[in-house]
């Protein structure tokens, strides 16, 4: 178990990349967080889940292990039934794109997919979710053979021990429970599924599964569901594709669990976090009087590593949620004169340049090049900015824009820094950094005061 405080992006140590975030708030009052956990080079997510805990959104403990792979029963079981996940009889455009593009590389896609399915695998465990009912904590996984199942505990950190599966296949299982106490769960890529549980929360009659609830033609729907209401209404929130890729989370809503649903919009779009992003999933919860979005961001320059974001939002009188940017302050205010600001807190990056591993604080800025761009947003003063202080390495000069105006220049030789003078009014400002020269250039942290 570990325990730290902190209240920036990312939210956790570095050892720890824990994305899919499904937040809840238990009845103890705390702050519980569900997301699987990237260890690998190779893949996504790993054979372990940790539970990540807070009184008040500062305050974090990381739990020990709370249920791994290896505890699955039925995984890599021959006998075990299946059930299917991606259904290759009606193929989504996404679908459709991927099989043109697998057959002009002279690839039969699906065939690969089939191949797959023979093959023994890691007992890797997907993204879960995480739900009480009458002092019992039920956490629903799933893992990369399409199988989905459910565990129990005392406690929302766990251990969760006897799993079941359950009867359907897929990934990204959510679950919620409605004002009258019924259960619902939800599971689906490209098309999602929803059906109500049982009392006991460990299974459901198959034939009252609704399908389709959100599909990629209508809603933009990739994966990552999750359930909220607010009010009278439903809020599906999912990895959302409209802008091509689902580095979004998007949202539709309903006035019944099992929909019809109603496209709403993006709430927030990692596109920027790296040059490899991919994917988003995540969650909104209330704590404490003010909503969350629940996000993570890749890092290295590859898709995996990812890491958990937190930002708050605002649900408008209509009902609607106003789409936020990343930022690199998270859930406290904004970074004061002379609070040293990590380079691996970079919310924004254009060009080549990523996060990666390195420096003085255990990863920094790195693969810079001249036009490349890397934010921070916010910091705030009550008097003018007149300097900028770099801990960096190598050769190179920064321009450094504030809200998109020059506040001043800096040079780097040997790592040592040449001028630091600055001038920008006091007041809040995005923060962005953009290489006009660079050889080696490392950043490990800037601070403006």
């Amino acid at each position: 178990m570990k325990k730290f405080t902190n209240k920036r992006n990312p939210i956790l140590p570095l050892e720890y990349h824990i994305p899919d975030s499904e937040g809840h708030v238990m009845s103890d009052g705390n702050l519980y967080i569900y997301g699987s956990y990237d260890d690998r080079e190779d893949v996504y997510c790993s054979e372990k889940y940790y539970v990540v805990s807070t009184p008040d959104m500062e305050h974090w403990t990381i739990s020990d292990e709370s249920l791994t792979g290896e505890q699955i029963p039925w995984f890599n079981d021959p006998d075990a039934l299946k059930y299917p996940g991606i259904d290759w009889s009606h193929p989504t455009p996404f679908i459709r794109k991927m099989l043109e593009q697998a057959a002009a590389d002279g690839e039969d896609m699906k065939e690969k997919f089939e191949k797959q399915e023979e093959e023994e695998k890691p007992a890797l465990l997907f993204a879960p979710d995480c739900i009480e009912k009458d002092g019992k904590y039920y956490l629903y996984f799933c893992m990369q053979d399409d199988s989905e199942g459910v565990a129990v505990s005392d406690s929302p950190q766990g251990p969760f021990k006897n799993p079941i599966q359950l009867p359907c296949g897929g990934i990204d299982p959510a679950v919620f429970i409605d004002d009258d106490g019924q259960a619902y769960f939800y599971w689906g890529q490209l098309f999602s599924h929803g059906v109500k549980l049982n009392e006991d929360m460990i299974s459901f009659d198959r034939e009252g599964i609704v399908d389709d609830l959100v599909t990629e033609e209508e809603h933009f729907f990739h994966e990552g569901s999750s359930m909220r209401k607010i009010g009278d209404t439903y809020y599906y929130v999912y990895a959302d594709m409209q802008r091509g890729k689902p580095t979004s989370l998007g949202y539709a809503t309903g006035k019944s669990p099992l929909g019809p649903f109603t496209y709403r919009g993006i709430i927030i779009d990692n596109a920027d976090c790296d040059p490899a992003s991919w994917n988003n999933h995540g969650s909104i919860e209330c704590v404490n009087g003010q909503w969350y979005v629940f996000y993570h961001r890749c890092s290295r320059g590859v898709q995996q590593h990812r890491r958990l974001c937190i930002e708050p939002i605002t649900i408008n009188p209509d009902g609607s949620i106003d789409e936020v940017k990343m930022t690199s302050q998270g859930v406290g205010e904004p970074f004061a004169p002379g609070e040293k600001i990590l380079g691996y807190q970079a919310c924004g990056l254009k060009g080549k340049a990523y996060i990666g591993v390195g420096g003085l604080y255990g990863e920094r800025l790195m693969n810079l090049a001249e036009g490349d761009e890397a934010v921070f947003r916010y910091v705030k003063s009550n008097s003018p900015y007149t300097r900028a202080s770099f801990e960096a390495s190598g050769d190179g000069e920064i321009e450094i824009l504030m809200n998109g105006e020059t506040a001043g220049k800096v040079k780097f030789h040997d790592g040592v820094q040449t001028g630091d003078e600055i001038s920008m009014p006091a007041g809040e400002y995005e923060v962005t950094l953009l290489i006009k020269k660079a050889e080696n250039l490392y950043i490990d942290s800037l601070t403006l005061s």
